[in-house]
């Protein structure tokens, strides 16, 4: 393999070239070398795919398997403590995002009736009254405050938790064992610990619902006698983290954007028929969901580059949702723009289950905010907003708020 070069540490993650945007490594990558060889830190030589076709085409072709247990697991960052694998992992249970075929189709099919399109139009106005009452117990508080604890974690998760027969009450243990596994300075002990868990009260809670099923999504997989216990388990662990983190992070990282962006705000206020537009637009410029993995199972050209069998491939969404030969201007963020097309939510059979329940939480959630808090600004300066450059979803910490009114 010809010109590759060592990732730095950090490569993926660092945010040099300001809050939003992608590394300037990676943006440089893409522009020199959209499948570009790279040396992963414990000395694999595999891949990163930056340009958005070469993307695009990588996640429709199912010979860049998303399996586990196929490839051996090469970390493009270093974890405190992370041992060097040399076999592959075995298979968890349940976790479709790193299933194929057919176990991935027999597992999404179980789902694909509750994340509906139609089934969504149904929750709406129930997620608006959720986002509502949010918003009451927000603008009973006396600013500043962090709006990440107060508002953009609680609505995703009390959403979540509904749709799943998750006990809200519960939610300490998720949020914090769901950050300790995301976490990637935490040794790695610690994060198998978190998933062990967080694991273990998912296992007990879906044996109770196949004891005694209720109204949500986990009884009905409880119902289902040919899903064992562990397969609950793991697609209950997919659900409950994919269902709050993502949702939490792009409200909270949104609404900093927006914030930065005084000129988008105000278009935005003027012009409330604009959000849905503007949500796939902060879709496409943050694409928190950045990073993922595939392996190739075989000798694959792409991008006129060949990509030998066996080796680990890194994905970055942000890279091709900001290519400028997909999108004029792309690292301007403009609610007006035309942004159908973007991967945030990915491409192919691992598209996201559940876009269109995120889609209308973000609705509800920027419009009840710009809306209800006219006055709504930073309260320490930008540069100090805590951004999650340790995380696996982006986002931020804390964004600490100020207001001087409030409207209905």
């Amino acid at each position: 393999m010809s010109q590759t070069v060592p990732i730095p540490n950090g490569l993926l993650t660092e945010r040099d070239a300001g809050p939003f945007d992608p590394p300037r490594q990676i943006t440089r990558l893409r522009e020199a070398r959209p499948v570009s060889p790279m040396v992963f830190p414990d000395g694999h030589e595999g891949w990163i795919v930056t340009g958005y076709d070469a993307v695009r085409r990588l996640m429709a072709d199912t010979r860049f398997s998303s399996r586990q247990d196929i490839g051996v697991l090469h970390e493009p960052t270093e974890i405190p403590g992370m041992p060097t694998f040399t076999e592959p992992s075995p298979q968890q249970p349940g976790l479709f995002i790193s299933m194929d075929p057919p176990d991935h189709t027999r597992l999404r099919k179980k789902l694909i009736g509750a994340f509906t399109v139609k089934r969504m139009k149904q929750l709406e106005e129930h997620i608006i009254d959720i986002v509502e009452r949010q918003l009451d117990e927000l603008a009973r508080l006396t600013p500043p405050v962090d709006l990440v604890k107060e508002f953009a974690l609680p609505v995703p998760s009390l959403v979540i938790c509904e749709m799943l027969g998750v006990p809200y009450a519960d939610r300490e243990n998720f949020q914090v064992n769901t950050a300790r596994f995301l976490n990637t300075e935490l040794p790695f002990e610690e994060k198998i610990a978190a998933f062990t868990e967080l694991s273990t009260y998912l296992a007990e809670l879906v044996t109770r619902k196949r004891a005694e099923p209720g109204e949500d999504i986990l009884s009905d997989l409880a119902r289902h006698d040919d899903l064992s216990i562990e397969e609950l388990t793991g697609v209950a662990f997919l659900l409950l983290l994919a269902g709050h983190e993502t949702t939490a992070n792009m409200l909270g990282l949104g609404t900093f954007a927006l914030l930065e962006h005084p000129e988008q705000l105000a278009e935005l206020r003027a012009n409330p028929d604009l959000m849905p537009g503007a949500v796939e637009e902060l879709l496409r410029y943050l694409s928190i969901a950045d990073i993922f993995f595939r392996y190739a199972v075989d000798d694959i050209e792409l991008g006129g580059e060949t990509i030998g069998k066996g080796s680990t491939v890194i994905v970055s969404l942000l890279a091709a949702n900001r290519d400028p030969e997909r999108f004029e201007n792309p690292d301007t963020l403009d609610v007006r723009r035309e942004a159908r097309g973007h991967l945030s939510f990915g491409h192919g059979i691992h598209q996201c289950l559940g876009q269109q329940l995120a889609r209308i939480e973000m609705r509800a959630g920027f419009a009840g905010l710009l809306r209800r808090f006219p006055t709504l600004q930073l309260a320490i300066p930008a540069g100090e907003v805590k951004l999650r450059t340790n995380m696996r979803i982006y986002g931020v910490h804390e964004l600490p708020v100020t207001w001087t009114e409030t409207a209905r």
